[in-house]
């Protein structure tokens, strides 16, 4: 009579452990999923820096240029 008691016990042992193994499957998961984010995200704030920075660069070069007198026409 104890091993047909002990059945459902396990079952549920069984299936508590099923569940305990999915959910920190699932929870280191969504953490790298994160991690990925993260890095993305400073990867393209990076990104969005030098190109900002080479944006104001250029238009300064473009204001310098301007700003020099024109040479007459050739002959």
């Amino acid at each position: 009579m104890t091993a047909a008691s002990n059945k459902p016990h396990d079952q549920a042992e069984s299936l508590f452990s099923k569940t305990k193994t999915q959910s920190m499957s699932l929870n280191r998961i969504i953490s790298e999923q994160d991690a990925v984010s993260q890095a993305r995200e400073a990867k393209t704030a990076r990104l969005r820096e030098l190109r900002l920075e080479k944006e104001a660069d250029d238009m300064a070069a473009a204001a310098v240029l301007a700003a020099l007198p024109k040479r007459a026409g050739k002959r």
